[in-house]
């Protein structure tokens, strides 16, 4: 199954339950044209409770902390995830929802949150609010990050562990397959745990559909196995994964384990015959110093060829020795030169919601 198919069936036409057995339902978020509707039972309700806490244990959150959830409460299935999940272990909840980033800080630091959830980049905010208010990370009480929807590196993790003295965990699943909390990673960061009784997972070749074995990275395939209102089938999520191991986690749990989502089948660019990921060109920048944590990879055409021009936010724009550098790094990881252009911390504007990393104007007139 495709997004393609969900999206033809619109509204419900895929759905298996009485119409009058539906008690809400979440949209898919980034859609463009026919958006893709999931449908929620009684039942599907509890089993997306049930893996939230579950995800929410794996980090090491319980009914003593205060749980600040960023991601908004409305189609986007993120809110309301983490809402049912810590309501479910007894935490306090602090609903705040997207956006007002100053009011964020005033909540961690006032109101003693210990868990943060978010989008992947939102914190990349925070921290720029935080640094421009002179916020400091070591007076509040927050130790526990919990972020996903968007591809990000262990390089960026790094930063935003360093940075907010927290520990950071990496969450997956999709409005498709029953919202946030598919699965999660452990304090033993070996892989992502996917709740295998309630999912099951295959890795396949993109281009030829063939099941790929443990350990070769492909497409990331689901099929829901306790959803009432949209169970799905084989249904292909365009990320690019592989099975990282089967064998029972030091953590103790016995689910299965996958890699961190390195890319999108949809994220790929190709430029000269050359095809990379955003995460990969994300991870060569947060290795150097004095490099800031945003960045956005714009894409012409000149003169018949493509021009790639990448820019960067940096602590110091006029030093013309980490743009040399930057485009040696690149050059040398792509095979074809890349504009860099250095602006200050703050300079690339920021989109709301998910973070904007590649601008393909190659088609544009």
């Amino acid at each position: 199954m495709t997004k393609e198919d969900l999206r033809e069936a619109y509204p419900f036409g895929l759905a298996c339950a009485p119409r009058h057995e539906f008690v809400r339902f979440q949209m898919s978020s980034g859609t463009t044209g026919t958006p893709i509707l999931n449908p929620y039972t009684e039942s599907d309700v509890r089993q997306w409770t049930e893996i939230m806490a579950r995800c929410y244990a794996a980090a090491g959150v319980g009914r003593r902390d205060v749980v600040q959830i960023t991601p908004s409460f409305g189609l986007f299935n993120g809110g309301f995830g983490f809402h049912y999940g810590a309501s479910n272990l007894g935490a306090f909840i602090v609903p705040i929802g997207a956006g007002r980033t100053h009011l964020q800080l005033q909540f961690i630091r006032d109101l003693g949150t210990t868990c943060l959830t978010a989008i992947a980049s939102y914190p990349l905010r925070l921290m720029e609010v935080a640094r421009g208010e002179g916020f400091d990370w070591k007076a509040t009480s927050l130790r526990v990050g919990i972020f996903g929807a968007e591809v990000w590196s262990d390089e960026m993790r790094d930063r935003i562990e360093s940075e907010m003295r927290i520990r950071t965990y990496d969450i997956i699943g999709m409005t498709e397959t029953g919202g946030v909390g598919m699965g999660i990673d452990c304090t033993a960061r070996a892989g992502i745990h996917v709740w295998e009784d309630h999912y099951l997972v295959e890795i396949i070749d993109p281009e030829t559909g063939r099941v790929l074995p443990d350990g070769q990275a492909g497409e990331l395939v689901v099929t829901t196995l306790s959803r009432e209102g949209f169970p799905l089938i084989r249904f292909r999520t365009r990320d690019i994964t592989s099975i990282v191991s089967r064998d029972r986690c030091s953590c103790g749990r016995t689910h299965l384990r996958i890699a961190r989502i390195t890319g999108r089948n949809d994220d790929m660019v190709k430029i000269k015959g050359v095809n990379f990921y955003p995460r990969q060109v994300e991870s060569l920048l947060m290795k150097e110093p004095g490099v800031g944590n945003d960045y956005l990879i714009e894409i012409r055409r000149v003169q018949g060829a493509d021009h790639m021009m990448v820019t960067v936010e940096v602590q110091d724009p006029a030093d013309a020795g980490l743009s040399r550098n930057l485009q040696r790094i690149l050059r040398d990881f792509l095979g074809f030169g890349a504009e860099v252009a250095l602006v200050p911390l703050g300079g690339i504007e920021k989109a709301p919601g998910k973070a904007v990393r590649v601008l393909d104007r190659r088609n544009e007139s």
